[in-house]
């Protein structure tokens, strides 16, 4: 791919590990420039070397530091790479916290941190493009969500309520922008093994919430490979499709809930009860990949059985762990 002509221009935020690095690289395996962004310049540029490690040309990939919380800093990005890069063709905001542990433990704080992140990044990234995409008469927009904002689950409070604000802008923005040219598709993943369990934070009792959400991130029948949910969030982007949701769970349990949110209030309610129970007083915040150490050699043994498809998605894919810093 050296020596090409520059491709029409991708920007994906919360592209520097994980889901968004991935759905970067998809990108720019089908000929867009591809502006990768977040917060640590470092890790975008790590990022791009990384996928011209994989044949990629390192021309077309472009590292910028923009925190997706900050709107003057993401219109500052619109403009820097509009007038460097080309125009945005293609947008998609990826940058996300995944929070776990019980109600009784989180603050305002925590709450915060996901809204800023989930919620006013979507709206930081998309409002400013939907004008300038307009206003050229086509634009594709992508705001991955999750099934976990269409359905709340147990011990991921601020997450969800972040992606349910997410999703519903999403979804509004998209009807208002119909007929523009400009679409904007509402990704709701369920579960993938992208590594997300080393990169979580975690509050209460940290070693076995840390059990349960890192051997349901990696499981196989409940997760889905994250290589095969980023060509299907760039295949429905790029098509302009209005919603995409995969895993049959996901898929399942969005419908059962349309239909009988009742019932699925009250299983959720059974789920929840199984979980583990907060400790009395609140507990810090410790990422994933710190958390691991603290298990006992048994159930480390155990859940790194458990974990093994996750954990090499997470090598693969630049999250967190043992010997890395948190991007």
């Amino acid at each position: 791919m050296i020596g090409q002509a520059p491709g029409p221009v991708a920007l994906v935020l919360g592209a520097s590990r994980g889901l968004g690095l991935l759905c970067a690289g998809e990108l720019a395996r089908r000929g867009y420039d591809v502006v990768l962004a977040s917060r640590s310049l470092e890790s975008c540029e790590q990022a791009s070397d990384h996928l011209a490690a994989q044949g990629l040309s390192r021309e077309h990939l472009h590292a910028r530091a923009c925190d997706a919380r900050d709107g003057d800093a993401v219109d500052d990005l619109i403009d820097e790479v509009e007038r460097t890069v080309g125009p945005i063709e293609v947008a998609l905001h990826v940058a996300g916290i995944i929070q776990v542990g019980p109600w009784q433990e989180w603050e305002r704080e925590q709450f915060e941190d996901a809204i800023d992140t989930m919620l006013w990044g979507p709206v930081n990234l998309c409002m400013p493009l939907a004008h300038r995409m307009a206003g050229r008469g086509h634009g594709r927009l992508g705001v991955v969500s999750s099934v976990g904002g269409q359905v709340s689950a147990p011990h991921l409070l601020p997450y969800s309520t972040a992606k349910f604000g997410a999703f519903g802008f999403s979804q509004g923005l998209g009807a208002e922008l119909s007929g523009t040219g400009v679409t904007v598709t509402s990704v709701a993943p369920g579960l993938m093994r992208v590594g997300s369990h080393l990169a979580a934070e975690f509050k209460g009792d940290h070693a076995k919430e840390y059990a349960w959400f890192a051997a349901g991130a990696s499981a196989p029948l409940l997760a889905i490979d994250a290589d095969r949910a980023a060509r299907k969030i760039v295949d429905s982007l790029l098509r302009g499709r209005p919603f995409v949701t995969f895993t049959p769970l996901a898929q399942v349990g969005t419908r059962v809930h349309g239909l009988a949110p009742g019932l699925t209030q009250r299983l959720l309610g059974v789920v929840g009860r199984a979980l583990p129970d907060a400790p009395s007083g609140h507990t810090e915040v410790l990422p994933g990949h710190r958390v691991e150490p603290m298990l006992s050699p048994r159930a480390r043994r155990v859940l790194t059985r458990l974990t093994t498809l996750g954990s090499k998605a997470a090598s693969r894919n630049l999250e967190p762990g043992r010997d890395q810093t948190e991007r």
